[in-house]
């Protein structure tokens, strides 16, 4: 990879660009232009790696993979693009001598809106990970123009303000119109026919949308490899839009111009009516089949094979079910484009592709009401409904009369079309995220599925990139790691382990504290700047950052601070550890329970930062639009990584890895990834309480739990319950959260857990009092946490599933 020689080559590379790009003398450059012009300068520097990547990668006929996913949270790319090429000290000094400060550059850039949580930052880690390790892997998704929404705290409740993050273009993209498709919807489509007595397929009358790719150069860790991620808009067909117009419709013309645009306008349309719906199944459609599309035309454009080996080049992997029309679209290709049977398509298309399985819940199975599909995607339901035809003539063979393991396994059934039964069907492989979850996946949720490919079924526990939420977020602590067992962990995040000898030594202890503090004087100064609060740095930093959710338990973590309110005022001469409660995450904006428990959080903050006496032992904060580079501030600088979820409601959670590589102890559940947390830094250096995953489902399964009992037997939970609807929080009432505790049986068994979440918590205030002790649990948790980086993760696939090998050059 060529580099800047020294800070007088980036300086007048600067300028030149700078020239071309702005027209405009240096000293009035805003800070968005400066990032940007860097930012081509890095893509003029890499452009030669990027395409001496996709040629070796054609010339040696290696296969490839193609990760499809709704999501991509990669979050601002300077500064780790800067450290992927190890040009930032020299762009550092560079920028220096003109007058610019690469910290205050950094912010200038916008985090794309391309995703929402955990889902799409996990897309993005995997992608670091492939290019870190030099494997041929690609990235395909959708280029939004807005993302999910900004969120703002107004009168204390969440406020969704449109995410216009391309405002002022994107200078890491890469527009190739030459690359462009066509995607079909709608028309009819049908069987006739042919000549020879064989079925061809004909569908007619089906409206256009041009699908245009821009690439996003995804570059490897101090290394030649520059991997893409490509990212399809979606653009009306001139062709189309002339042809409604031809005939009169102006009206029409216009209607089916605003509908494409709409595909590729917003992350997650709201799907609670049927219009929303419809263009959601549109945008899983349409990158699908725009990314299916590419990969066939280079497949056999480059790699001259015949197209019944494509399952020995490519292999496509689907991150949850959003991208599971890979199955019947790439069927739809190999038998109505290039002439395959039925049966060598199937099979091609189920070695080809593997599916990751993110939920347990029932509810966020995906499902497509059938009328809806047909009408939209024709063709894919001819294909859908024949994939469901032989599987189920198939089962109902093996098990005849059993009408409820039909009902059970099949892809079509009461006016559905169920997404993860696609996606299981057409896969060679199936794994969760977390050794729990994996195994809930084979024992329930898809138990009838495993039952007939137990060969399929995996577990492949998630990770995170060290490079992002290490190197890059915690500077300090990276360099303290440096000095005291080398830098080769920057490579190998497993050697981390190297550290556990340093856990009980005190110098290193006192590095590790002074590092802390520092993080969270950095963080206390934005909340300082940007909420006009002062945060004690000497007091816990207890952070729960995470989307929303019921299962996620905010609750939990807002009553128990309600109750140490009440303990506080009751007790005026009581005192507790100092505690500072940081909440972050957005409510989808339909999910009411959710935006109320935003409203409870705020409301609680308000009433405990404006008592003076209070405030002195605890603040509570809502830090607004939680995203990437939010996190960055704040995984470094927690004591307290809050992790409660239900026992088995979550797959894995990546938030408890990133505040565990960054020194923080887990207080949680035994759920997701927490057990495996757990197991590999034992009992003395994290907090584990409540039910177990096997409890709760008893409760599901045999009943025998009653939140109204609850209610009745405790005296703390009768006041946090009645305070929620009497007006005592501030005057506010909250009945929405009181209904789903009391009249719907605490689904998610807050009131069940409450009890020992707060021994836990004191148990957090226990060990914290004991510094000695908090540092060494600190220590073995980073120690660690080498397990968790998303290399180990991506090794595993590659080897396991994806069967593909490193490419050096």
């Amino acid at each position: 990879m060529k580099k800047w020689q020294d800070k007088e080559e980036f300086k007048k590379l600067f300028t030149e660009k700078a020239h071309i790009l702005w027209e405009k003398d240096l000293r009035d450059m805003t800070l968005n232009e400066v990032y940007q012009t860097i930012a081509y300068m890095i893509r003029d520097l890499v452009s030669e790696d990027w395409i001496r990547t996709n040629e070796i990668y054609a010339e040696q006929k290696v296969k490839q993979v193609y990760y499809f996913s709704i999501e991509f949270l990669i979050g601002r790319l300077l500064e780790s693009n800067l450290l992927g090429i190890d040009m930032d000290d020299i762009c550092r000094q560079g920028l220096e001598d003109l007058g610019w400060d690469l910290d205050k550059v950094i912010p200038a850039e916008r985090d794309p809106g391309l995703g929402n949580g955990g889902l799409g930052r996990l897309a993005a880690c995997f992608i670091d990970s492939l290019a870190a390790l030099q494997l041929p892997g690609h990235g395909n998704s959708i280029r939004y123009q807005y993302g999910l929404f900004n969120q703002r705290i107004v009168d204390n409740q969440q406020v969704e303000l449109p995410d216009n993050w391309l405002v002022n273009g994107y200078p890491w993209e890469v527009k190739k119109v030459d690359k462009a498709v066509y995607v079909r919807f709608g028309g009819n489509a049908y069987m006739r026919p042919d000549e020879d007595g064989s079925l061809e397929c004909v569908h007619e009358k089906y409206s256009s949308v041009r699908a245009v790719p821009y690439d996003v150069p995804i570059i490897g860790y101090h290394n030649n490899t520059v991997n893409t991620l490509r990212l399809w808009r979606a653009e009306y067909s001139r062709e189309q839009l002339y042809q409604e117009l031809s005939l009169g419709d102006r009206r029409r013309a216009f209607r089916y111009k605003d509908s494409v645009q709409q595909i590729s306008r917003f992350l997650y349309p709201d799907d609670s009516n049927e219009d929303g719906r419809r263009l959601r199944l549109m945008q899983e459609y349409f990158f699908v089949s725009a990314g299916l599309q590419s990969i066939v035309r280079h497949y056999k454009k480059k790699y001259h094979e015949s197209i019944y080996k494509f399952d020995r080049y490519v292999a496509i992997h689907i991150n949850d079910t959003h991208p599971a029309l890979v199955i019947p679209e790439l069927m739809r290709i190999l038998m109505d484009e290039e002439g395959v049977s039925w049966d060598a398509a199937w099979n091609i298309t189920v070695r080809t592709v593997a599916y990751t399985n993110h939920t347990i819940l029932p509810e966020a199975m995906e499902k497509w009401s059938i009328p809806m599909f047909k009408e939209l995607l024709p063709r894919i339901y001819l294909i859908v409904e024949e994939i469901n035809n032989r599987w189920l003539k198939e089962v109902r063979s093996l098990y005849p009369g059993d009408e409820s393991r039909a009902r059970d396994v099949a892809v079509l059934w009461d006016g559905q079309v169920h997404m993860a039964h696609l996606a299981v069907l057409g896969s060679h492989s199936v794994n969760g995220v977390a050794e729990i979850h994996s195994q809930i996946l084979k024992d329930s949720t898809l138990h009838q599925f495993y039952t007939c490919f137990p060969h399929r079924f995996s577990n492949k526990t998630n990770g995170i990139s060290h490079r992002r939420w290490l190197i890059e977020a915690n500077p300090q602590l990276a360099s303290l790691i440096d000095e005291a067992i080398g830098d080769g962990w920057r490579r190998t995040p497993s050697k981390l382990q190297d550290l556990m000898p340093f856990a009980d030594d005190p110098s290193f202890q006192e590095q590790l504290t002074r590092v802390k503090k520092e993080r969270k004087d950095i963080l206390a100064r934005y909340i300082r700047d940007r909420y006009d609060t002062d945060v004690r740095t000497d007091s816990i930093f207890d952070i729960q950052i995470k989307r929303i959710h019921l299962y996620k338990r905010q609750t939990l973590n807002i009553l128990h601070i309600l109750h140490l309110y009440y303990l506080l005022k009751d007790n005026p001469k009581l005192k507790i550890t100092p505690r500072t409660f940081l909440f972050g995450g957005k409510a989808a904006a339909g999910y009411g329970e959710a935006k109320e428990t935003i409203r409870l959080i705020n409301v609680v903050a308000h009433m405990v930062n404006s008592d003076r006496r209070i405030s002195k032992q605890m603040k509570v904060l809502f830090l607004e639009n939680y995203n990437v580079s939010l996190g960055q501030l704040l995984f470094p600088a927690a004591d307290v990584s809050e992790q409660i979820s239900t026992a088995g409601k979550e797959a894995s959670g990546t938030g408890n890895m990133k505040f565990m590589m960054n020194g923080a102890i887990t207080l949680g559940t035994l759920d997701g990834a927490n057990v495996e947390i757990h197991r590999k830094v034992g009992d003395e250096n994290c907090v584990i309480f409540g039910l177990r995953a096997d409890e709760v489902m008893n409760y599901y399964i045999h009943g025998g739990y009653s939140s109204w009992q609850m209610y009745s037997g405790d005296a703390d939970i009768r006041r946090l319950m009645d305070a929620l609807v009497d007006g005592s929080i501030s005057g506010e009432h909250f009945g929405m959260l009181y209904s789903s505790f009391l009249d719907k049986n605490d689904e998610y068994f807050v009131l069940k857990d409450f009890k020992s979440y707060c021994q836990a918590q004191q148990e957090i205030a226990k060990r914290y009092g004991n510094h000695p002790q908090w540092c060494h649990s600190s220590v073995v948790n980073i120690a660690q946490s080498g397990y968790f980086s998303s290399d180990r993760t991506i090794q595993q696939y590659a080897d396991d599933i994806w069967r593909i090998k490193p490419v050096k050059h």
